[in-house]
């Protein structure tokens, strides 16, 4: 229950007038009434920012908060996650920090689900007002993306409520927030290729349950070789010490049945490791918190969209405007223009969607039509379908019945959806 003037420092905000707030505001309590009664907020990741973003929005005022994260507490979360406590390690990270956001600030809602986001469809997401996140993975990222830009795209078409998508991350003594408004402002995938492939890992992702060969990598080297080889320190040009690395990392990748540890992506990864700061997540959240407040109660104008941060050398910010992409992947709803030859393989074509900086993709599968029958090409999810369309990948478009103007429809982990892309194929022998 609220005592008086338990939310004296929101109602304050939302009372009065100023030179910062939107020009149709109007001083009222209706703002308030809905952060603390109706507005349901998902906040995706529970790691150091989601620690910061349950506090920052339970205390100021919302109290019916989601939660959704995949990992367990480990040890090395306890120096900055401060909702976790040792008695806390192996528990899910989303069912303790809502237990323990309830516990500590009465009144509050907070529901923890310990699952991926890839496990909720399109009605779970549609009952939030507002979404932020506070992921690690770019992955991860554009599938929300991609998800909330499905359900706004029929939002839109029956005049129905958008749903803002607050995005914050960190990187040492680095972060960015931004504000992604639906048909207002530029999207994830708008701006994909601002986001290199990514190299470096969080080190609470290491030292948690793996999902990718560089986490297998990563975990040999940040705590496997401290305990057996602590006399010697690592040298990325060692053959000796990379091989060790290497084939510790195929072990445990073999425990948790993840393929793609090579000796090449050994050598790429073995010199790279994200700090975790915690007082760069505080200030990420609070930034994060902040938006999410002003885009409920519509107070003041939300961030025009894009902040960076930066307190390497003193305390450096700045805020632009990211543009959107006529043909973004995710926002256009469009058949985007692919060109090859006729005489490339399938291979190429896979290669260019993984590599491509626009793309970004991680396991593309292909599927089209060709003389009026649907046709997998490729199909790597299922190991079934994978091992029956390998031969595929060294085939020609031309071999596979591909002609010039056909659309292929694309499905990848990046996305919730499919996406369709139209060929245009020459006669040359290079695209």
């Amino acid at each position: 229950m609220d005592w008086p003037d338990r939310w004296n420092h929101v109602e304050k905000i939302l009372d009065r007038n100023g030179p910062f707030a939107m020009e149709d505001f109007a001083p009222n309590q209706q703002g308030f009434n809905f952060i603390r009664n109706d507005c349901n907020v998902l906040v995706i990741g529970a790691g150091g920012l989601g620690c910061e973003l349950l506090k920052n929005l339970a205390l100021m005022g919302f109290k019916n908060i989601e939660v959704i994260d995949m990992d367990i507490i480990e040890v090395s979360n306890l120096n900055r996650q401060f909702l976790f406590r040792a008695s806390d390690v192996g528990k899910p990270k989303a069912e303790v920090a809502a237990a323990a956001i309830n516990k500590r600030i009465d009144g509050c809602n907070v529901v923890g689900h310990y699952k991926k986001i890839q496990d909720f469809d399109e009605s779970f997401y549609r009952k939030f007002h507002i979404v932020v996140c506070g992921l690690d993975s770019i992955i991860a990222r554009r599938w929300m993306n991609g998800m909330l830009e499905s359900i706004n795209s029929e939002e839109l078409e029956q005049e129905g409520s958008l749903i803002p998508l607050i995005d914050g991350g960190t990187e040492g003594f680095k972060g960015n927030v931004r504000t992604m408004i639906p048909a207002m402002t530029a999207c994830i995938d708008c701006t994909l290729d601002l986001y290199p492939p990514q190299v470096t890992f969080p080190l609470c992702t290491i030292a948690q349950t793996p999902r990718l060969p560089e986490h297998c990598i990563e975990y040999v080297k940040v705590l496997l070789w401290p305990k057996e080889r602590m006399d010697e320190a690592i040298d990325g040009d060692d053959p000796d010490h990379v091989r060790w690395i290497y084939e510790r990392s195929l072990e445990r990748a073999a425990e948790y049945k993840i393929p793609g540890v090579t000796y090449r992506l050994t050598q790429g990864v073995i010199k790279h490791i994200i700090p975790a700061v915690a007082s760069t997540n505080a200030v990420i959240a609070a930034a994060c918190t902040t938006e999410v407040f002003k885009l409920a109660t519509s107070c003041y104008n939300p961030l025009n969209n894009y902040m960076v941060f930066n307190d390497i050398d003193g305390i450096y910010t700045y805020t632009f405007e990211a543009e959107r992409k006529e043909n973004c992947l995710a926002c256009s709803h469009k058949s985007l223009p692919l060109t090859f030859s006729e005489h490339d393989r399938l291979q190429v074509v896979l290669d260019f969607l993984k590599e491509s900086a626009e793309y970004q993709m991680k396991s593309p599968g292909v599927t089209t039509t060709v003389n009026g029958k649907q046709k997998t090409l490729y199909m790597p999810s299922v190991p079934s379908i994978e091992a029956a369309t390998r031969p595929n990948l060294k085939k020609t478009l031309k071999e596979l019945g591909i002609v010039d103007g056909q659309v292929i429809v694309v499905a990848d982990d990046t996305t919730p959806s499919a996406l369709m892309f139209l060929l245009n194929l020459t006669s040359n022998m290079e695209s």
